[in-house]
């Protein structure tokens, strides 16, 4: 039986893979062994390792990394960090194949430290294209990687040109669409007062329309964080809608934003605002299938936002040339351009339903290509 070692590192790790989890813990053929790491254990960036132990599964190892701070430098320090942490629990788990999320800076990290231990990586999401250091992180986490799940048919052709063998590329889909069509498709609420009622600010009445903010910090553009998000947060005010905010991920900015925040909230120079840490993904992925519009840089707008048809506005740069769908309206940090274009988007109401990052079924995909894909621990560029 081959083990399986799964490595979480953020709130969005934990929705990128969960599908995964849920069918290699399904197979007979497979373990599951899962690391937890980075933000995914601390309460101030959601705490998503409750959510995991609350879904049912076993956490095998923890890897306390992440450097306080939120800068580029503790960004950087934060890798080495994980790189000190992550040869251990993989020499007392004995993983056969280590399973990487993404482009998470913590993951660069799980990734070195497989490769110089002749773990073979297998890597869901890469070959695609957008801003930030996540663009870097992503490519080089694919050159480390032996199996590859990419999730629309431009990032296969991407990770081929890197170098990639074909017969290593498996064009499998985005496991945060199986997420988005259970939940569409079932008809019960989980929208249940223990969470709604969990963040600060304004009671949402979730009967009435609302907005999503969800903006993070680019590292790339690291000394305008304080600029940019003021600008979001302008802009939604103006607006008389409800809103949800949700709190940034630990980038470096990522403090910059929360302190805008708080000013914005103990201030009072924003109304109508519940601000949230964070939610279950499947809560989240029920709030974009009801509210009118997201706005901010996630990528979740572009990935379950075209399959949901949720109404987006695309704040700036961090998600520049991700493949996108006509719900995907992109704008600048200026803020009359951001209160423009939410206004437009509101008016849309809903998108038709589009299959750029697959059909639901990539976790189950992906179980089974781990099950028998053969790999071959020396790697050599294919041209």
């Amino acid at each position: 039986m081959r083990k399986i070692c799964a490595v979480v590192s953020s709130r969005a790790n934990y929705s990128s893979i969960k599908s995964v989890l849920r069918s290699v813990s399904q197979n007979k053929n497979l373990i599951l062994q899962i690391v937890v790491g980075a933000s995914a254990l601390i309460d101030r960036f959601g705490s998503a390792v409750d959510l995991i132990k609350k879904d049912g599964f076993k956490i095998n190892n923890r890897v306390h990394m992440l450097i306080e701070g939120e800068t580029v430098e503790t960004m950087a320090k934060s890798t080495g960090m994980g790189l000190l942490e992550f040869p251990t629990v993989f020499r007392h788990l004995k993983p056969d194949i280590v399973l990487i999320v993404g482009d998470r800076f913590e993951n660069m990290a799980a990734s070195i430290a497989a490769s110089y231990m002749n773990i073979p990586i297998a890597h869901t999401m890469g070959g695609e294209v957008s801003g930030t250091i996540d663009e870097s992180i992503r490519h080089a986490i694919t050159k480390f990687s032996h199996i590859h799940f990419p999730a629309s048919k431009s990032a296969k052709e991407r990770i081929i040109k890197l170098g990639e063998r074909k017969e290593n590329v498996f064009l499998v889909g985005c496991p945060r669409i199986d997420l988005a069509k259970k939940v569409l498709s079932d008809k019960k609420s989980i929208l249940n007062e223990k969470f709604l009622n969990a963040g600060v600010g304004d009671k949402i009445n979730f009967s009435k329309p609302f907005i999503i903010v969800s903006q993070h910090s680019v590292t790339t553009e690291y000394n305008d964080t304080r600029h940019q998000i003021e600008s979001t947060m302008k802009a939604v005010n103006k607006i008389n809608i409800q809103k949800i905010i949700l709190w940034p991920n630990p980038d470096a900015g990522s403090d910059e934003i929360s302190r805008v925040f708080r000013k914005f909230r103990e201030k009072n120079l924003i109304s109508n605002v519940r601000f949230y840490k964070n939610f279950p993904p499947e809560v989240y992925m029920k709030l974009m299938s009801k509210t009118s519009c997201l706005v901010g840089n996630s990528s979740s707008g572009i990935r379950e936002g075209a399959y949901i048809g949720t109404p987006v506005v695309n704040i700036g740069t961090r998600q520049s040339n991700r493949d996108r769908g006509k719900n995907t309206l992109d704008c600048s940090y200026n803020e009359n351009d951001i209160f423009k274009s939410v206004n437009k988007q509101i008016k849309k109401n809903k998108y038709k339903k589009e299959y750029l990052y697959g059909d639901g079924s990539s976790g189950k995909k992906i179980a089974k290509i781990l099950e028998k894909v053969k790999v071959k621990i020396q790697k050599q560029i294919s041209y």
